[in-house]
């Protein structure tokens, strides 16, 4: 009997023993289980992450310069505004002390010592009269006589076919200085001698292409430089083909 109570007395405490070991290992397993629930619980409702950093400074663009005498209201050539007297180019205040440039007294006076002028004109039905001047803007006096060497060119400086007569004969009549008779013509420095052209603007032949005079060249006195001017109102002769010009006449003040 009592070798019986032996072997039973050992299993009994072998199963206290697993039934110890059972109890640690799941106190062991709901403690792991409650340290992860914390765990995920802190990272749900804990304090936020900390915001990424902000960007940089960050600027604007600087304006972009004006190149001298490029920009709007300056005056071509001069890099400055008109009236402000800033040296080309540097935008600063002129000094006060800088000399004063003299007034531009205009183009350079021709090689021949005389400059040609348009004065304007008048109008009628088809007729056309112009008037130009002859400027002495050399240093001695300027002799003319009789009429002045006329040519005319188109657009591209090319020489037009077009008939020059003295007078208005064969245009119209009633052209006082156009048909006066010539006389001899001295200009001092700084004197002006005056004289008229007159045409028709009228097609009398359609197969004939209309002429229109952009350049006027003339000689003032035989074996003087010719002079060139581009004509602000246009010679319009359309197939007439035909120019009367008046003498040299002084032009008093």
């Amino acid at each position: 009997m009592i070798a019986e109570r032996e072997p039973r007395q050992v299993r009994q405490g072998q199963r206290m023993r697993r039934g110890r070991a059972r109890r640690v290992w799941l106190r062991g397993v709901v403690g792991s289980g409650l340290a992860l629930g914390v765990l995920a619980g802190g990272a749900g409702c804990g304090t936020p992450p900390a915001p990424t950093a902000a960007p940089g400074p960050t600027f604007e663009p600087r304006a972009r310069s004006t190149q001298p005498g490029s920009g709007p209201g300056t005056t071509p050539g001069t890099g400055a505004a008109p009236g402000t007297g800033a040296a080309p180019g540097t935008g600063a205040a002129p000094d006060a002390g800088a000399p004063v440039p003299a007034p531009d007294a205009g183009p350079p006076c021709p090689e021949g010592g005389v400059r040609l002028v348009e004065t304007g004109g008048d109008a009628a039905t088809g007729l056309r009269v112009e008037g130009f001047r002859l400027v002495n803007c050399g240093t001695e006096a300027y002799v003319l006589e009789g009429y002045p060497g006329v040519s005319l060119r188109d657009a591209r400086n090319d020489p037009l076919e077009v008939a020059v007569e003295h007078g208005a004969a064969g245009i119209t009549t009633g052209v006082p200085n156009i048909e006066a008779a010539p006389q001899r013509v001295t200009l001092a420095p700084g004197q002006a001698a005056a004289w008229s052209v007159v045409w028709r603007n009228l097609v009398t032949d359609s197969t004939v292409p209309a002429t229109t005079a952009a350049v006027m060249e003339i000689e003032p006195r035989p074996g003087a430089p010719r002079l060139w001017l581009r004509l602000a109102r246009r010679l319009d002769l359309g197939s007439t083909g035909k120019l009367g010009i008046g003498p040299w006449t002084a032009v008093t003040r």
